[in-house]
């Protein structure tokens, strides 16, 4: 079953239940599973994304290959 004939079958199930503390039960699911993806974030850390994301746009940034250099290089070097 793909997930589009997933979603309508539970929409059509749960659309026939009367038993609210059911239904509220699935809710609690449903809402955990929505908290899931949610990172709260100090203003500390929200400052310093967004720097990054702004230096990321003005090219300020290393590739990922030259960090793993540098790294390597550090770690030789202790």
């Amino acid at each position: 079953m793909n997930t589009v004939d997933l979603k309508h079958e539970l929409i059509m199930r749960i659309s026939v239940i009367e038993d609210a503390d059911f239904l509220n039960a699935i809710k609690t699911i449903l809402d955990y599973k929505k908290r899931e993806n949610v990172i709260e974030l100090s203003l500390d850390q929200e400052s310093e994304l967004l720097e990054a994301s702004q230096e990321g746009k003005k090219g300020d940034f290393i590739s990922q290959s030259d960090m793993d250099k540098k790294v390597k290089s550090w770690l030789n070097g202790k």
